[in-house]
């Protein structure tokens, strides 16, 4: 597999769906006074799929010249990017997520016209069984993780960030398949080579960052969190192998740090993020005394959350 290129996320702004393209990048909020750094949020919840993963599923499937029904497994927000790319251009897309799927993110699936169905304890789980359908169905298996184009479609979130004249110091990015952070650390070595890239996972699926340390994939044997979109058990090997040239450093934040992530966007900044979209953000306000001073780029990169985990995250 070839390895990220900055030429094709420069390729991938003319290619993607503008829907997805120059989302809101937030500056000189109240939140900076809070941990006396310069926080530049790029917010990818303002979309017609709530987060970025419209991106790298947009190029990916722009470039196809296999027309074969696509399979994929998906949390929710990568199936519904996938679904929403193949709708436009005529093909069928089969997703098969966890039997306890976030509920939303399975209508707003089925809504773009996904065939999605519930089999699997988790996203690991669903995935297997994902891939076994590619098997015996034909279709086109999608791995999340595991395509170029998937990551270089999400680091056009970096490109923009740079257009509009921030060059941060660090970027703190959730890690969960790989592909957003590799895209953007990706852009980021080839034009701010002097920004550290560090990614964030959960601490309770840590996975990613035990691959990242060991230098290859290394499974866990469960991945508990609430945050659903980096919830890994098996990292995917062609994004560990990108992230020893994208990626510094990879930190775990537990999930009572997500939470106040997620309540600290939505008083500062007016926002509702999902947990996984929250990551970066914990990660700064769980050591803010590291980051103090520092320009920092901070994707929030997900805003599904469901009325009653809203109510009982946001608001207890």
């Amino acid at each position: 597999m070839r390895a990220l290129s900055a030429g094709n996320i420069t390729t991938a702004m003319a290619v993607i769906d503008p829907v997805f393209l120059h989302s809101p990048l937030l500056r000189d909020t109240s939140a900076n006074r809070v941990v006396d750094a310069e926080l530049c949020f790029k917010v990818e919840t303002l979309n017609p799929i709530r987060s970025f993963k419209g991106r790298g599923a947009e190029y990916f499937v722009a470039g196809l010249h296999d027309r074969r029904p696509l399979v994929c497994a998906s949390a929710g927000n990568f199936g519904q990017g996938l679904a929403r790319a193949a709708e436009r251009r005529g093909i069928r897309v089969t997703i098969f997520a966890a039997e306890r799927a976030n509920p939303l993110k399975v209508a707003a699936m089925r809504a773009l016209g996904a065939d999605v169905r519930l089999a699997g304890a988790d996203f690991d789980a669903a995935k297997r069984l994902a891939r076994d359908f590619s098997v015996h169905s034909g279709a086109f298996y999608v791995e999340d993780g595991a395509i170029p184009e998937i990551a270089e479609g999400a680091g056009t979130i970096a490109l923009e960030l740079m257009e509009a004249d921030v060059t941060p110091d660090v970027m703190l990015v959730p890690l969960g398949n790989g592909a957003l952070a590799t895209g953007i650390g990706a852009w980021m070595r080839h034009a701010a080579p002097l920004t550290r890239m560090v990614a964030v996972v959960a601490a309770a699926a840590p996975a990613m960052r035990l691959s990242f340390d060991a230098g290859r994939a290394i499974s866990t044997s469960a991945a508990e969190t609430i945050a659903d979109g980096i919830a890994v058990r098996e990292p995917v090997p062609y994004a560990v192998a990108c992230m020893r040239g994208a990626i510094d450093e990879v930190i775990a934040v537990q999930d009572g740090a997500i939470v106040r992530a997620m309540r600290f966007a939505h008083e500062h900044l007016g926002l509702i993020v999902e947990p996984a979209g929250a990551a970066g953000l914990a990660a700064l306000l769980d050591d803010s005394a590291r980051w103090r001073g520092a320009t920092i780029g901070i994707p929030l990169c997900g805003g599904n959350v469901t009325t009653e985990d809203a109510q009982r995250w946001l608001l207890a």
